[in-house]
């Protein structure tokens, strides 16, 4: 089965790019970031991309959904200076152009994930760049699904069930003085849907996404 189009040499290197300049522009801000430890909240705002990188068929054809850019929010409560709990998601949806080899575009469907995860914060609370890692858990609503009246499914209603499942996800916070930083991350979501066509079931989407973005947030 082919997969969706995954540019994960692209995410890869976005993600790099990030980090590499945080390091490098870490010392310039490195005398505003004493006074961070022992702070409990954080909020971040931002911009990402999802990209399905997973398989999907409907009828027995390849199917395959594209990627798009959301505005996404996250607050976090720091237990300590190294563990969060972190509650994410989109604020508005990712729409998805649904494609086959054999009959062009199908239909559009949009998602939006939210999820809650623990992470851990590498490095001392008052260091400038602090690179961290999270697990935790994942749901994406499903919604807008629309055949655009073309191809083989225009009198057909295509439905997508929810997703669900783990959330990984690797990132780097670059502080500006001790409430402003900087944020970079990648996320990956593993978790399938059944497809539906006007109610039966006719394939299976293993969207799979790979959500990179960036962000600024505030400490408090």
């Amino acid at each position: 089965m082919q997969s969706f189009r995954t540019p994960r040499r692209l995410l890869l290197s976005a993600m790099g790019i990030a980090i590499a300049t945080s390091f490098a522009t870490a010392p310039v801000f490195a005398q505003d970031a004493g006074t961070t430890a022992g702070k409990h909240f954080a909020i971040v705002g931002g911009y990402a991309h999802q990209e399905p990188t997973g398989n999907a068929d409907i009828n027995g054809s390849e199917a395959d959904f594209d990627g798009s850019g959301a505005g996404t929010l996250s607050a976090s409560y720091y237990i300590n200076d190294n563990v969060a709990i972190e509650g994410w998601g989109a604020i508005n949806k990712f729409d998805h152009r649904v494609t086959t080899a054999a009959d062009g575009k199908i239909a559009t469907v949009s998602s939006q994930p939210y999820a809650l995860s623990a992470q851990y914060h590498f490095r001392e609370a008052d260091a400038t760049v602090r690179p961290f890692v999270g697990l935790g858990y994942f749901q994406s609503n499903i919604s807008d699904e629309d055949q655009d009246n073309i191809g083989p499914y225009a009198d057909h209603h295509i439905g997508v069930s929810t997703p669900k499942g783990a959330i990984g996800t690797v990132g780097v916070d670059l502080n500006f003085t001790p409430n402003v930083f900087a944020r970079a991350d990648a996320r990956f979501l593993k978790g399938s849907s059944d497809i539906a066509v006007d109610g039966t079931k006719a394939g299976e989407a293993d969207m799979d996404p790979v959500v990179v973005g960036v962000g600024v947030g505030a400490r408090f």
